[in-house]
């Protein structure tokens, strides 16, 4: 590695990712929510293939721009959350519709890479903790370990609703009491900070999924039939809002921050 690439790469700096509140996992469920519907519009609009292709390149340039933020900065965080949301979607998905691979095979593919990636990044930072990502490199890690949660998350909730037969509804219900197993692993059986965070993000994917496939899919296939591109503009709308309180909140303690006495 080049002195200049090395300076880019590993010159510590302001933390780039938000303190986890519930404003954040309320965005998250969003996102994933709002990544399944919007991935699902373009991709009966586009084809599979295509679709993969032109979220790929929506979430590279998005993604080029956010690594030239120093620090957090909410609406292109949030921004590229939701890019990963709707391209991961897609790359779970076009293997199946584009390729016909089963979803048990995605799953555990993408459960795979997710384990790789991990292990990758703690090789290397020696700590998966989100409270570190403070350098390009660590901001790189995170952002592949979310790209492959998403993907396996989509797998996941299209597994328990189509190759299960539960339904979205059904595997919505799931997926709520298996987030709740990390949240009192951490609050009342003291488990580890960083897997339960971890373990919690993981879950919110096929949660957020499976509740967005239920609005919007059929009837005959369990949904409420309110189709793709309402439920993506209703729930794209909801998120639009959250960003914005966020934000607010966001310069308001900054400004605290900066009148507080030496």
């Amino acid at each position: 590695m080049n002195a200049k690439l090395r300076t880019i790469l590993l010159s510590p700096g302001a933390r780039r990712v938000p303190e986890v509140t519930a404003m954040f996992w309320a965005l998250k469920l969003l996102s994933t929510a709002f990544g399944e519907a919007t991935s699902d519009y373009f991709v009966k609009l586009m084809g599979p293939k295509p679709a993969v292709v032109v979220g790929f390149v929506g979430f590279c340039i998005i993604l080029a721009f956010q690594l030239t933020r120093r620090r957090y900065q909410v609406w292109s965080y949030w921004i590229m959350v939701a890019a990963v949301g709707v391209f991961g979607t897609m790359a779970a998905d076009v293997l199946h519709k584009g390729f016909g691979v089963p979803y048990a095979v995605t799953s555990v593919m993408y459960a795979v890479l997710l384990v790789a990636v991990f292990l990758l990044w703690y090789r290397y930072e020696r700590t998966l903790s989100i409270h570190h990502i403070d350098t390009t490199r660590r901001e790189l890690f995170y952002w592949a370990t979310v790209l492959a949660t998403f993907a396996m998350g989509t797998a996941l909730g299209d597994f328990t609703a189509h190759t299960l037969h539960m339904g979205f509804l059904a595997s919505t219900f799931l997926f709520l009491g298996i987030i709740a197993i990390p949240a009192i692993g951490a609050w009342r059986l003291r488990w580890n900070r960083i897997f339960s965070f971890w373990f919690a993000y993981v879950i919110t994917r096929p949660l957020g999924a499976s509740f967005a496939d239920w609005t919007s899919k059929p009837h005959t296939i369990s949904g409420l039939n309110l189709g793709d591109a309402p439920v993506s503009i209703a729930l794209g709308l909801i998120m639009l809002v959250g960003i914005a309180i966020a934000a607010k909140r966001h310069i308001g303690a900054n400004a605290a921050v900066a009148i507080e006495p030496a």
